[in-house]
Order: structure tokens, then sequence, then C-alpha cells
């Protein structure tokens, strides 16, 4: 469940070029420094050093999979990014899971309604109810991702929770065919979680936090404790009632975010803060459906066009966002892109428009 990302309209730094690149084991004090701002909700960047170090350990072994011999059909890797600054500071991250399922499912609350009538009385009443949903056999889920505060500037969150899209681009079969995101329900600043209160709590008997760091490691407890009957939404207390389908307010920019990208509200919810479900068919998303290849033909040191975002293309991944100009022999790009992503002239790039062209 992702916390919010999105570009604040007030900085606390100058802009910076940023680049984003697979997470390695290095990264992890900066990623612990991340998850700690983060706070409750972002399950896939728990304040954990031993759970993050697997994560992480996790990512780079399917990186090099995916590098070494892109697989044909989607498995259980899972991709980790980090965004750092031209000089090197971690300030962000994203992911990407290949294919929930198996026996770690992906769960959900799906909104549904019951009807109820008594032709005795003459009463007739449809109610919402939430229906438990185990998924075994995919999505592709995007997640973990954070920017630190004081670099949610010049589209940075715009282009860290896109660029995950050029990875799939680049790589299509490696992914399933649909890619869904959670998006991080309401919770204060203490880690409080109405809905969990009123529902989860009473079968799980620990806290949202708790909760929420356990399903990292191991989904088993909520096939286990969860119950499986509908849930009668007027029969939650109101405060609980308010937050299904709610998105945290810091999320909001990301779920605009994802609209522009194609992904439309799936009437689902998370199962711990009821945090709404977006979904996408992989290749109807905006960024993949849209992005191209062509080699770089010159490197300038500036350019006058909108921004881009760009990656190296297969055998390898980096990505960074700049000007950039097609021409009919290549691509023109800036000096300060091409030191970032280290391309010379004859080398192939994907890119894509950072902002949807096709939005009015």
């Amino acid at each position: 469940m992702p916390p919010h990302t999105a570009d604040s309209p007030v900085a606390a730094v100058s802009p910076e070029p940023v680049l984003v690149r697979p997470a390695t084991l290095a990264d992890l004090p900066a990623l612990l420094s991340l998850a700690s701002l983060a706070g409750a909700g972002l399950t896939t960047l728990p304040v954990d050093e031993h759970l993050l170090r697997k994560r992480v350990a996790l990512s780079v072994q399917s990186f090099t999979r995916l590098l070494n011999a892109a697989p044909e059909t989607p498995g259980t890797d899972a991709y980790l990014l980090v965004m750092q600054t031209a000089s090197g500071r971690v300030i962000g991250t994203s992911g990407i899971v290949a294919k929930v399922g198996g026996f770690e499912p992906f769960y959900s609350y799906v909104i549904e309604t019951a009807r109820f009538e008594s032709k005795t009385i003459g009463v007739a009443r449809d109610v919402p109810i939430l229906r438990l949903h185990e998924e075994h056999d995919g999505p592709c889920e995007i997640g973990s991702l954070f920017l630190h505060p004081d670099f949610r500037q010049s589209h940075n969150g715009r282009f860290l929770q896109f660029v995950r899209f050029l990875l799939i681009a680049e790589y299509p079969g490696a992914f399933e065919t649909s890619v869904v995101s959670e998006i991080r329900g309401v919770s204060d600043d203490s880690g409080r979680s109405p809905f969990w209160d009123a529902l989860g709590h009473h079968f799980f008997g620990i806290d949202f936090r708790t909760a929420d760091r356990l399903s990292v490691s191991n989904k088993k407890f909520i096939a286990e404790l969860m119950p499986d009957h509908p849930i009668y939404i007027p029969l939650l207390p109101p405060d609980a009632q308010a937050v299904i389908g709610a998105p945290h307010p810091h999320s909001i920019p990301a779920i605009k975010n994802l609209a522009g990208e194609g992904f439309v509200y799936q009437h689902a919810v998370d199962i711990f803060d009821a945090g709404p479900v977006y979904a996408c068919p992989r290749d109807k998303i905006r960024s993949v459906r849209l992005s191209r290849r062509a080699p770089v033909r010159e490197v300038v040191q500036s350019l006058d066009t909108p921004d881009f975002m760009m990656c190296t293309a297969a055998p390898g991944f980096s990505a960074t966002k700049g000007p950039l100009a097609e021409t009919p022999a290549g691509l023109r790009i800036s000096a300060a892109s091409a030191h970032l992503l280290q391309v010379r002239v004859g080398e192939v790039l994907r890119y894509v428009e950072l902002k949807n062209p096709e939005a009015a």
C-alpha cells in the first residue's frame, strides 16, 4: 500500500537530476531511513532491517535473472528500484511484483450489494457488503512507492511512480497481463486505522502496524484468521464505513496519476486499511503502450522540449527524466541525461513522454 509520493507544491531543496536503478544491498541503510519516514501503511517497505534485506536480496536475484535471460512467462520475481540524485543520495523507492499468487495470494475485499426483500411488509433494501477475495493466479502488483518529502518537486513523484512501466514495457513477458495498485488507506500519524480497529483487530488480536509488518514475510495467517463470510458494511462503526475505498489524503495525487495511465478503481479495497485497489491491463497502460525505442543520435548541452522518461534498453536497466527530441535518425538528449545513463551515441533507449500527451 503506497503512501504519499506526489510532488509537493513547496520544495525544501533545489532540483537535481535524478537516476532510477535497481536497488542493491548497499542501499539498505538509505532504504531503512526512507521506511522510517514512510510510517504505517507501506507494507513492502517495513522498518525492519531483516525483512528489508530479504526484500532487496530477492530483487537483486530477480534482476539478475531478468537481465541475463528475460523470462517468457511471469514468475515470483519482485523488483525494487531506488531513485538517487546526481550526487548519489538515495531519495526514493518503488517496486513491482511480477505475479502474486500461489502460496502468497493477493487478498482484497470486493464491494458488492446484497438485496433483502420482504413482500410481507413491502420493504426492499440493497445492503453493501465486503466479500473476501483471494487471487492465486496473478496479477502483477506495483508498490513500495515512497519519495523523500524534500524531493517532491520537478515531477520526481510522477517519474518514480511511472518508471516501473518502462521496465514492464522493456520486458513484458516477465510480468502478468493485469497490473494492480493498492493505494494507502486512511490511518493517522500514530498508525491507527479506523477500518482495522473495527474489523481486523477483532479476528487477529494485533494492532494495524504489526499486522501490516507480518504480511510482508508470510500471508498464511491472513487465510487462517480472516473471516470468509460477508461483512455487512452498515454494521461497522461510522468512522470505519467512512474510510472504505478512501485513500490517505497524501495518496490522492498518486491516484490522479494512475488514472492518467489508464488505471480504474476496481470496487475492491485492501483488507487491512480499506484503501482502494486500482488496476489496468498491462498493455493498455499509457506509458507501456506509447513507449518506443530509438538510438541516440546526438548529445547536446541543452534542449527546449518537454520532459521524457528514458531508460537503457535490454540487457540493462537505468532510467532518468529530461528533455528529448525525436528525429528521423534517432534521439537528441541532453548531456546530463547521457551522463546519468552512461550512454553514448548509437546506443538504444526506450522512452515515453512523462506527461500524458493524450490528455486534454
